[in-house]
């Protein structure tokens, strides 16, 4: 299948900054070559996946940017809200930590996701990017804010950083229980707004894509947020909560991915 396939979604806000060299996309389950429940884009490294045609997707995704699979910078996600800094130096290893920022030209920065929430960031003048898996402990302890400042010690403007937060699970599937809720208001009161009472007695629906996405806007920067679910969209995405409820061996992982193109 050639690598022409792939057709990530892109973010309106991001998309502006193509003409300044600054390309990114949030890629689907589509154009890969896994098969079975990993079908077919998965590039999750942690599945029980082949490992070959793990690496064949993350070939393709690379290739999309037009760079050799080398090229592509992942990290080793814990749900921290650790923050590393990437240049010409990387060696393809994967760094414990779930966000990643850089001012290289022609190197990937890839999250990986499946419900949990990818975050691109660019400062086009500057020519820094950043890129964070936020789930709700990365969202709840700043790591959006984390990559912010770590832009920022860069070189980056904070009135020119701009993000978009990318298909994760929606307030609409993201049930949780009461202990949930009080972590959250125990550490912010007006985090309660995040909080719907659901059908289930004492739970909640939470909206953790607005959370996050409120975070980046009260940090100072321009942010989107793209308000896809990953949860019902089975033809499209991959979901950790789906695989559960499923009661599935295991599940694949998409990437959202940016990069500062070579001149």
């Amino acid at each position: 299948m050639p690598d022409h396939v792939l057709s990530p979604i892109q973010s309106p806000l991001l998309s502006q900054l193509e003409t300044h060299g600054i390309r990114h996309g949030f890629f689907t389950k589509g154009g890969g070559v896994s098969d079975g429940i990993y079908a077919s884009l998965n590039v999750g490294l942690g599945s029980n996946d082949d490992a070959n045609k793990v690496l064949e997707n993350r070939r393709r995704v690379a290739a999309w940017f037009g760079q050799p699979l080398e090229r592509l910078a992942t990290v080793h996600q814990i749900h921290s809200t650790d923050v590393i800094v990437m240049d010409d130096r990387y060696d393809g290893s994967r760094p414990q930590g779930d966000a990643m920022v850089t001012a290289t030209p022609g190197l990937i920065l890839g999250v990986l996701a499946a419900d949990c929430g990818p975050i691109l960031f660019a400062d086009a003048k500057a020519g820094i990017i950043g890129a964070a898996h936020a789930g709700w402990k990365g969202a709840l302890g700043g790591i959006a804010e984390n990559v912010i400042g770590a832009m920022m010690s860069l070189g980056a403007s904070l009135e020119n950083i701009t993000a978009a937060l990318g298909p994760s699970i929606g307030p609409a599937s993201y049930e949780v229980g009461p202990e949930f809720v009080e972590r959250f208001v125990t550490q912010d009161a007006r985090f309660q707004r995040y909080f719907t009472p659901s059908t289930k007695a004492g739970h909640a629906m939470f909206d953790l894509p607005s959370l996050t996405t409120q975070r980046l806007l009260d940090a100072g920067i321009r942010a989107e947020n793209l308000a896809i679910d990953t949860y019902p969209d089975q033809d499209r995405f991959f979901s950790y909560r789906r695989t559960t409820h499923a009661m599935e061996p295991d599940y694949g992982r998409q990437i959202s991915a940016i990069a500062i193109m070579e001149t």
